[in-house]
């Protein structure tokens, strides 16, 4: 069994930064991709960024684009998100999550194990 555990989550200012992680556990994390995704109150859940399991390439959804970066220490099964320049609407709780192969995309129905996510709240 996987699982996910993020961290780094808070309150904020808008123009700060945070920064996010999400340990796996298991011997097989770095050959998965891993995501992050966020869901809003009232909202669904969206993608924000994924990364390929050797860290090569990785997409984000175009509203963070620019500000956060996602990144992967394979040797520690740690999943990063950078987040600056954070705005008020970025406010959410956001989610980690493995893919199910090597290089994944947006589309949540492709990642297998999620973590309880880590409450981001920027104020205005």
């Amino acid at each position: 069994q996987v699982q996910l555990v993020e961290s780094g989550g808070g309150l904020v200012q808008a123009g700060a930064s945070l920064r996010l992680s999400c340990t796996a556990s298991g011997r097989t994390f770095s050959i998965y991709a891993m995501g992050w995704f966020r869901q809003a109150p009232g909202k669904e859940r969206v993608f924000v960024a994924t990364i390929t399991w050797t860290g090569e390439t990785t997409v984000y959804a175009d509203s963070v684009k620019g500000r956060f970066t996602i990144s992967r220490d394979n040797a520690k099964n740690t999943v990063y998100l950078q987040m600056n320049s954070l705005k008020p609407k970025d406010t959410a709780v956001y989610y980690c999550a493995r893919g199910a192969t090597a290089v994944t995309g947006p589309n949540s129905r492709d990642y297998t194990y999620w973590g309880q996510g880590t409450q981001v709240t920027v104020s205005s």
